[in-house]
C-alpha cells in the first residue's frame, strides 16, 4: 500500500521540490497552498497533470478550520497519515531593521511560520498517535527550518523568531512522540534557489561566489532538501528523534 504524505507550502520552491521526489518514490502525496485553484501554480500543476499520486488541497495553516480540512480531507481519502512535512513557510512583507519592525508584520510571520505548524503538527500528531492505537504503523514529521533558526538577520527578525520556534517544536514533538514510534525530524536549509530568495539573488550571488560564506561554493537546489526529506520519510533513521540536518552548504562550519 503506498504511503501517504502531507506537504504543506508544497506548490513551488522547496515545497514542490519534495513533493515531486516523494511522489516518484511511490508515496501519495498532497500539496497544500493557499491559492483557490492550482493551476495558479503552472509547473505544479503541470506536474499534478501527469501525476495521479500528487493531489492538492487549497488551505492556509494560520486558520485553524483549514488546518482541520487538511487532515480530514486526507484521512477521507486515504484514512492514514504517513508523512507529514511542515514546509509552508512566509517571509516579512517588508524587511525592516528591528528597532522599526511592526507588530502586524510579527503577527503574520508567525501567525503561519510558527503558530500554524505547530497546530497543525499538534492535529497531524493525534491523528498518528490513533493510528498507532489501532495497530497501524507509526508516522513521520519533518519540520523545514532555516539557518534563520540560529542566524541572526537583523532586518527580519520575526522570520529568525519564527524559525528558531520552528526548531523547539521539533525537539517537543519528538520528546513527546517518542513513546508511539513517532520521529521527529527538522532539516535547515541555506540559501536555496526559489522564488523566496530570487529579490535578494545579487547579494546571496557575491556572498557564495565572491565571498566565501559557503565552503560548497554554490546555490542550494529545493532536489537537495527534497533528498534529506526522503531519507527520513523512508525511515532509514529509525535510531534517531529530534536529530537535524543542516543542509546549507557548510554554512553552519565556524571558520577562520
Amino acid at each position: 500500500m503506498a504511503r501517504v504524505a502531507i506537504v504543506t507550502g508544497g506548490t513551488r520552491g522547496i515545497g514542490f521540490g519534495i513533493v515531486r521526489l516523494l511522489v516518484k518514490n511511490s508515496f501519495i502525496v498532497y500539496a497544500v497552498g493557499t491559492r483557490e485553484k492550482e493551476d495558479d501554480y503552472p509547473e505544479f500543476n503541470a506536474f499534478k497533470k501527469n501525476n495521479n499520486n500528487c493531489k492538492y488541497i487549497c488551505a492556509n495553516i494560520q486558520n485553524a478550520k483549514d488546518r482541520q480540512k487538511i487532515v480530514d480531507t486526507v484521512m477521507r481519502n486515504e484514512k492514514s497519515i504517513d508523512l507529514l512535512v511542515n514546509n509552508a513557510g512566509v517571509a516579512p512583507k517588508e524587511r525592516n531593521d528591528i528597532l522599526k519592525m511592526t507588530e502586524e508584520s510579527m503577527d503574520f510571520v508567525l501567525g503561519v511560520n510558527l503558530k500554524g505548524t505547530f497546530f497543525l503538527t499538534q492535529l497531524v500528531a493525534n491523528t498518528m498517535i490513533e493510528q498507532v492505537e489501532k495497530g497501524k504503523s507509526s508516522g513521520i514529521i519533518v519540520n523545514i527550518s532555516s539557518i534563520s533558526s540560529d542566524t541572526s538577520s537583523v532586518n527580519r527578525g520575526e522570520y529568525c523568531i519564527s524559525k528558531a520556534g520552528v526548531s523547539m517544536i521539533t525537539k517537543l514533538f519528538a520528546d513527546r512522540l517518542a513513546t508511539y514510534g513517532i520521529n521527529v525530524y527538522e532539516i535547515r536549509p541555506g540559501i536555496i534557489d526559489t522564488d523566496m530568495t530570487s529579490t535578494v539573488k545579487e547579494k546571496y550571488d557575491e556572498l557564495i561566489f565572491n565571498k566565501g560564506i559557503l565552503p560548497l561554493k554554490r546555490w542550494g537546489k529545493p532536489e537537495d532538501i527534497a533528498k534529506a526529506v526522503l531519507a527520513f520519510a523512508l525511515g532509514l533513521f529509525p535510531y534517531s528523534t529530534g536529530t537535524v540536518i543542516d543542509i546549507d552548504g557548510g554554512f553552519h562550519i565556524k571558520r577562520l
